[in-house]
């Protein structure tokens, strides 16, 4: 597939150049997963004002000129809790065409595979990758295949049959991943996830669609918010956001970089349990064992060296959440404020809370990353209800 089109890609952590979607192969043989990333916008010149929101409200800070979007991004900011000067804000991702922050990501990187010439898109998912996949690849008219597991929630699996991908089962993450590789090296097609173990990350011009996330907080909140909380995976996200601070703190557009905070569930916390060893090499070899959760779309058996370097360079952390303790918020928040997110959401609105009390942050934003319609069953959340009689 031919990449010259798109800007050359480099990793972030040895400076050699790359090529290619599965990570830097120099430190991958150092043990240490880390995603390429093209160079960073120069934002100087543009102002919050004439933002328009989304990824594509600065085209110049996309590494791929815009194609056919569908509104995605200018996510609504909704006050969780106000006490006094403490506030806790939810951006409600949710609101994205297809449901989810995937949106951001899936736009760019459908552009980056028209540019490079491609006719099939694939994508390993557990659910929203696949869908935000095959609803941007619908749009210009590309093939999809999105690679699943048995475990994929039913209304996911319809949403991207709606779309007319082609939906895959495989037998475990393993056979997925490896059967993407295979579609990637041997027919070419054009890859719009990871696909490696452990994994480096995502399509790395796909990827920049997250720092939008940034630019959106600070337009619509300013500069003094003390700390963004992220559910975390790959941490795609998490160093996307980290991404657009930094290029708007070199354009002088914020006052300061907030603290990151990648959210985990307990059952697969490698970001939690690296951050607890001496130094940074050790940190960024870490591994622990993953195991599946009610927040099927997060958790990772270690941590990449982007999303380390996002808690470093902001004096982030990482907070590991017990099953019962979100599941419990996730039963209670949609009483309390409306929203009904999906269970991988309400983790980093869990480790949120957790923040605010323990530190005494004062203006924290927490991402919700998608709806709670896409997630569990009838049967896992409890439903309750009454029979009518005649």
């Amino acid at each position: 597939m031919s990449t010259t089109d798109l800007p050359p890609l480099a990793c972030p952590r040895c400076g050699s150049a790359g090529e290619g979607y599965a990570g830097c192969a120099r430190c991958k043989r150092a043990d240490v997963p880390v995603n390429l990333v093209p160079p960073r916008a120069d934002l100087r010149g543009l102002t919050l004002e004439e933002y328009r929101g989304g990824p594509w409200g600065w085209p110049a800070a996309m590494p791929v000129a815009p194609l056919s979007g569908m509104g995605e991004g200018n996510s609504a900011h909704v006050v969780l809790t106000a006490d006094g000067d403490k506030v806790l804000w939810l951006k409600d991702e949710s609101r994205n065409p297809t449901g989810t922050h995937k949106d951001r990501a899936m736009t760019v990187g459908v552009a980056a595979a028209v540019a490079s010439g491609a006719s099939t898109v694939v994508a390993a998912s557990s659910g929203n990758a696949g869908a935000a996949a095959a609803a941007y690849a619908a749009r210009v008219g590309l093939r999809c295949v999105v690679l699943t597991q048995a475990s994929i929630p039913p209304v996911l699996a319809a949403q991207i049959s709606a779309f007319g991908a082609e939906l895959v089962t495989c037998r475990d993450r393993e056979t997925r991943n490896r059967t993407m590789e295979e579609a990637v090296t041997e027919r070419g097609w054009y890859p719009l996830t990871n696909y490696v173990l452990p994994g480096a990350g995502d399509n790395p011009y796909g990827n920049e669609g997250y720092k939008s996330i940034a630019y959106e907080l600070v337009r619509d909140l300013g500069s003094d918010v003390d700390a963004v909380v992220v559910p975390t995976s790959g941490a795609d996200v998490l160093a996307g956001v980290e991404r657009g601070y930094r290029e708007l703190a070199e354009a002088g557009l914020v006052g300061r970089v907030p603290r990151l905070v990648a959210a985990e569930t307990a059952t697969g916390a490698s970001f939690t349990e690296a951050l607890r060893l001496p130094d940074r090499s050790a940190q960024e070899r870490a591994a622990v064992r993953w195991r599946p959760s009610p927040a099927f779309s997060i958790g990772s058996s270690a941590p990449t060296w982007q999303g380390l370097h996002a808690l470093w360079s902001t004096d982030g952390e990482a907070v590991a959440v017990q099953v019962d303790e979100y599941m419990s918020e996730h039963r209670r928040l949609p009483m309390i404020s409306g929203l009904f997110l999906e269970a991988s959401s309400v983790v980093a609105v869990t480790a949120a809370r957790h923040l605010m009390r323990r530190d005494g942050a004062r203006r924290v934003a927490v991402l919700g990353t998608g709806s709670g319609l896409k997630g569990l069953t009838g049967d896992e959340l409890g439903v309750r209800g009454t029979e009518a009689r005649s």
